[in-house]
């Protein structure tokens, strides 16, 4: 992967960037995906941001080599940190990272996100901590996909501040709103899988000495099983 030539899932968050935003993108690794946006015209300036100095290095030096000095600055800070006032950031991408850990820079950096129009998420894992965040913050879902690349199923979450108050059911938090829409034969095979680890977990919890935490992690399955049977059920029906 390069910055001509994205992954499909960085390809599929480059899709969902406005025209002419001003992008920081938080854990940018080798900045590929800002120095994309900028080669093909559809971010006007970008900002990417990274935690780890080898990383923070090698963007650099990516960002040198693509002759864009001028147009991407790169900083080492943690999460939203990254984010200076003076930036003007109409647009935030997180990608690769584990839903909890978006949410919680989402809700340490609360304050860098004044004037940010858009957050497009590519979590690995944990859609839901990103959705209860949402919900709890203020911001809607205006767009949602699922994909596969290399056996691996990735979502990508696209979120605008709504001015009227965010309400999700339990399936919209766990499955999310638009991908429930859809629920295309990736979304299908990434639940079926889902499922099944779910049930061989919770015959294992049946089987284990019964605590205060079994019980509880064992109600938190079978409550997640119940909501995918309703759904496949909707969708047969």
């Amino acid at each position: 992967m390069n910055a001509q030539q994205l992954s499909v899932r960085l390809m599929k968050v480059a899709e969902y960037v406005q025209a002419g935003a001003v992008v920081a993108d938080i854990g940018s690794d080798h900045a590929y995906l800002p120095c994309h946006l900028l080669h093909h015209g559809i971010a006007s300036r970008a900002v990417a941001g990274e935690i780890v100095k080898g990383p923070y290095e090698s963007a650099k030096k990516q960002v040198r080599a693509e002759g864009l000095e001028e147009k991407i600055v790169v900083r080492l800070a943690p999460g939203l940190e990254a984010i200076e006032p003076q930036d003007g950031v109409t647009a935030v991408t997180i990608a690769g990272m584990g839903g909890s850990l978006i949410a919680s820079i989402l809700e340490e950096g609360q304050g860098r996100l004044e004037g940010v129009e858009r957050l497009i998420l590519q979590p690995n894992v944990h859609a839901k901590a990103i959705r209860q965040w949402a919900v709890q913050n203020g911001w809607k879902t205006v767009a949602e996909e699922i994909l596969k690349e290399k056996d691996k199923i990735y979502e990508i979450l696209v979120l605008e501040p709504s001015a009227e108050e965010v309400q999700l059911d339990a399936k919209e938090l766990l499955f999310g709103p638009e991908l429930l829409k859809q629920q295309n034969e990736i979304f299908k095979e990434k639940w079926q899988r889902e499922a099944t680890q779910w049930k061989a977990i919770a015959e294992h919890l049946e089987n284990t000495q019964q605590t205060e935490d079994i019980r509880t992690k064992k109600e938190q399955l079978l409550e997640k099983i119940a909501l995918m049977e309703e759904v496949f059920a909707d969708e047969n029906s």
